[in-house]
C-alpha cells in the first residue's frame, strides 16, 4: 500500500523565489535573524526534465536553517523551462515545501496515487533524485521530494550547525 505524500516525511524546506534575492537575503537576515545563508550558484539537475521535456535550467541557491526548517532563496539563472519561469514562478511569497524521502520511488508512487502532476525530475550528484510536483494546488502549491545524494547530510548539517549562535556576520557565504 502506497503512503500518502504527507507521510513520506515532515516539511524540512521552505522555499522562496524572490523578485529581488539580494533584498530577500537581506530582510531573512537582518529582520528575521535567520542565518547564514549559504549560496551554491549555477546549479543544475542530472537529466532534468520539465513537464516530460528536457531542460537545461541552471539556478543558484541561498540555505540557512530556522531550527529544524530550511529556508531556501531561489534565483534563476536562465531562462529554460522549469518551475522558476512561466506559471509555476510565483515570487514573492512561498513557492514550494520539501519533503527529504528515503526513497524517491515510493515518493513517486505516493505522488501518483495522489493524482500529483510530476513537473520537475533530475538526479542531484551520483546517488540523488529529486521530483516537484504539482498536487492539485497549482503555482504557489509545489512540492518537492528530495532523496539526497550522499554528502548531503554532512553538508546540511554544517549549514544548520553555523546558524546555532550565529552572530550576523558575513550573512551570505558562498558554499561553491
Amino acid at each position: 500500500m502506497t503512503r500518502k505524500i504527507s507521510q513520506l516525511g515532515p516539511v524540512g524546506q521552505l522555499a522562496y523565489l524572490p523578485q529581488d534575492f539580494d533584498a530577500a537575503v537581506k530582510h531573512w537576515t537582518e529582520t528575521m535573524g535567520v542565518g547564514p545563508f549559504f549560496l551554491m550558484e549555477n546549479v543544475a539537475l542530472g537529466d532534468a526534465k520539465y513537464k516530460g521535456v528536457p531542460t537545461g535550467a541552471v539556478f543558484s541557491i541561498a540555505i540557512a536553517y530556522w531550527g529544524d526548517v530550511q529556508i531556501e532563496l531561489i534565483r534563476p539563472e536562465n531562462a529554460e523551462p522549469s518551475i522558476y519561469c512561466g506559471e509555476y514562478a510565483v515570487t514573492d511569497q512561498l513557492h514550494h515545501i520539501c519533503i527529504f524521502v528515503d526513497s524517491i520511488d515510493e515518493a513517486r508512487a505516493a505522488c501518483a496515487e495522489a493524482g500529483a502532476e510530476i513537473l520537475v525530475e533530475g538526479t542531484v550528484g551520483e546517488d540523488g533524485a529529486v521530483i516537484y510536483v504539482d498536487a492539485g494546488q497549482g503555482p504557489g502549491g509545489v512540492i518537492e521530494l528530495l532523496q539526497n545524494m550522499t554528502g548531503a547530510d554532512a553538508i546540511f548539517q554544517s549549514i544548520k550547525d553555523a546558524s546555532i549562535d550565529w552572530d550576523g556576520s558575513e550573512p551570505l557565504r558562498k558554499l561553491w
